[in-house]
């Protein structure tokens, strides 16, 4: 992992701490019993990602009512109508299934992804709102390809007590939170910013992940890795069901 990269905006620099980031999942999961209500006074100190090798960039963030306050005025799309798989499209085996359910997108069987058609989107913000079975595996993937398998395009990782110990929250294979920020079988919002940016004379893509309104960390990838695609949901193996109930995108200035 690359130390200079995982992050948020004021860039006084901080060692991760595996135990500050428990501390963050206990509150995340006492606050989706209470509403969230004032959960930003717990980001006002160092937010750790249990990865003894990444250095964070942290600062105060925003809460839901916030974001959602800002949200107003903005124009997001909506790519799941709640009622079909219209815009969307199954990559991978045959005994791998996605359906609609009482209007929510299940994924069970074998490997797969579920893409969406539209797109390829470049800059955005990007939520879904994600459940995922006990001892499931899933994945909410961003700028990946039409069709994709699961090393193409970034992903957020959707696990939360799975044998990979890679947890909800992680930018799979970039930055990884290994405590449980959120309980199986318990809907959650996945927020996804995404921009290419420059950052001290550098070209670099920015990602910020957020988990209920509350921004986990940005990571600054200078590789580059992946340039504009399609959302995608991943459908890990038979053991796993994943729900999804809403998907939906802002476009950003480039």
């Amino acid at each position: 992992m690359d130390k200079r990269n995982c992050g948020s905006f004021n860039h006084s620099t901080t060692t991760c701490s595996t135990t500050r980031l428990r501390q963050v999942a206990f509150s995340i999961q006492s606050h989706q019993r209470n509403n969230m209500t004032n959960f930003v006074h717990t980001l006002r100190y160092p937010l750790g990602l249990a990865l003894a090798t990444c250095l964070c960039f942290v600062g105060v963030t925003a809460t839901g009512e916030d974001n959602a306050k800002g949200d107003e005025s903005a124009k997001w799309t909506t790519l799941f109508d709640g009622e079909s798989l219209k815009g969307w499209e199954k990559v991978g085996r045959d005994d791998s299934k996605w359906e609609v359910v009482d209007g929510v997108i299940e994924g069970t069987g074998g490997a797969s992804m579920l893409v969406n058609t539209s797109g390829p989107y470049k800059n955005f913000r990007y939520r879904a709102e994600v459940k995922i079975n006990d001892g499931g595996n899933s994945g909410v993937y961003f700028r990946t390809t039409r069709k994709p398998g699961f090393m193409d395009g970034y992903e957020a990782q959707v696990d939360s007590t799975h044998t990979d110990p890679i947890r909800t929250g992680s930018l799979y294979g970039f930055c990884h939170v290994y405590p449980q920020l959120v309980k199986p079988d318990t809907w959650f919002t996945y927020e996804i910013e995404v921009k290419d940016d420059n950052w001290r004379g550098r070209d670099m893509t920015r990602i910020k992940i957020t988990i209920d309104g509350n921004e986990l960390y940005e990571y600054m990838d200078f590789e580059k890795t992946y340039g504009p695609g399609h959302f995608a949901f991943q459908q890990h193996d038979p053991g796993s069901i994943v729900h999804i109930r809403k998907s939906e995108v802002m476009p950003l200035d480039d």
